[in-house]
């Protein structure tokens, strides 16, 4: 029988099940056998295997995470007891060894670098853009995204009453990364009059001052979206200086230390904590924070989620019985089409600023702390 791998990496979404189900079952119906590895790219390193077929795949479409299960490990970089080993020519064998035709991976930015490596190291590679961050150029969407939109948004309408029971500022720390899809969308859908992105670094000082323009006006709770990776306009300067200095710097060592200073500023905890106690020293108003955290990647799929992971995974396996490589299968409005692996790889989808979303928001009058 033809024989084709596929696996799941990276952070878990909901849909990925979809996606296995659809190209599984499609993929069976002519005659091929379909092979998943456990863990992401462990389970092609380690030849952890399980047959998709149609039993296998049966029932799993309204299942959260991913029956494969994931892991963020790196073909290059992948723990072996005590040290992390380059498993790349490990990961070769195997393909080798099984036979496959291609193999497919399901995953977001890290998965797609991935996914580009092993393409360069001779194998046919087809990905499929997941990522509840929406953050994957390429694609109008990824599976995932609209089912933490909709928990995000559930969430913000939850807050209100407790919110305007005790007239507090309500500041809801939100997922996406770096970027602010996920903050925009779900502070539109849950009528936040104060979001707050990656994408436009926030004054404190006007964020206040909206916050009490509507104390003011009566309105006696405020609930703030504040996308993960949104920052201060001091804390953005310092990103960007980190980061000229990681361009100017004259040799690897040097470049590598700046980048581990990077890494340190994103790794730093606490700044919408930091935010809401000067948000309650400048408005004497009483400021909580609710960080939703992986609430946001749990549960069952969104109909939306469910329909486009079975729309990508069924153009996914179509690629595959024509023989079609080193693409990943986007979103394309109501259709799918064909982008190269390297077009997307390492290239991050951040929100326009002339979005229609970011349009819409500033006719209402959104304030985003400039």
């Amino acid at each position: 029988m033809n024989c084709v791998g596929i696996l799941t990496a990276g952070g878990d979404s909901p849909g990925l099940n979809a996606a296995l189900r659809a190209i599984g079952k499609t993929v069976a119906r002519a005659g091929y056998r379909l092979i998943g590895f456990r863990d992401g790219f462990e389970g092609i390193a380690f030849d952890r295997t399980m047959v998709l077929d149609d039993l296998t795949c049966s029932g799993i479409l309204t299942v959260g995470g991913t029956i494969l299960h994931t892991s963020r490990h790196k073909p290059n970089r992948m723990p072996v007891g005590n040290s992390m080993v380059d498993m790349t020519e490990a990961i070769v064998a195997n393909y080798r060894r099984h036979q496959l035709e291609c193999l497919v991976c399901i995953g977001g930015g890290g998965t797609h670098k991935s996914a580009l490596a092993l393409q360069k190291a001779g194998l046919n590679i087809i990905t499929l853009p997941k990522t509840i961050d929406n953050d994957l150029a390429g694609t109008d969407n990824t599976i995932g995204f609209d089912s933490a939109l909709s928990v995000a948004t559930r969430a913000l309408d939850s807050l209100h009453s407790t919110a305007s029971s005790h007239k507090r500022i309500m500041l809801v720390e939100i997922m996406g990364h770096k970027a602010g899809w996920l903050a925009l969308g779900s502070g539109l859908a849950g009528g936040a009059d104060v979001i707050l992105l990656p994408e436009i670094p926030y004054r404190v000082e006007q964020v206040a001052e909206e916050l009490l323009r509507r104390s003011r006006e009566g309105k006696l709770f405020s609930i703030v979206p504040v996308a993960e990776g949104a920052l201060s306009v001091t804390d953005a300067a310092r990103l960007e200086e980190l980061s000229a200095r990681k361009e100017a710097a004259s040799g690897k060592e040097e470049r590598e230390a700046v980048k581990r200073e990077i890494d340190q500023f994103w790794a730093e905890t606490g700044r919408t904590f930091a935010l809401a106690r000067k948000l309650e020293e400048l408005t004497a108003l009483e400021t909580r924070v609710t960080i939703l955290g992986h609430l946001q990647r749990g549960g069952s799929p969104s109909c939306a989620d469910r329909l486009l992971a079975t729309r990508l995974g069924s153009a996914a396996a179509r690629a595959i019985l024509a023989h079609q490589y080193g693409i990943m299968i986007a979103a394309d409005g109501e259709h799918t089409r064909q982008v190269p692996i390297e077009e997307v790889a390492g290239v991050r989808k951040v929100v326009p600023l002339d979005h229609p979303w970011m349009r819409a928001a500033r006719n209402l009058g959104v304030s985003f702390g400039e």
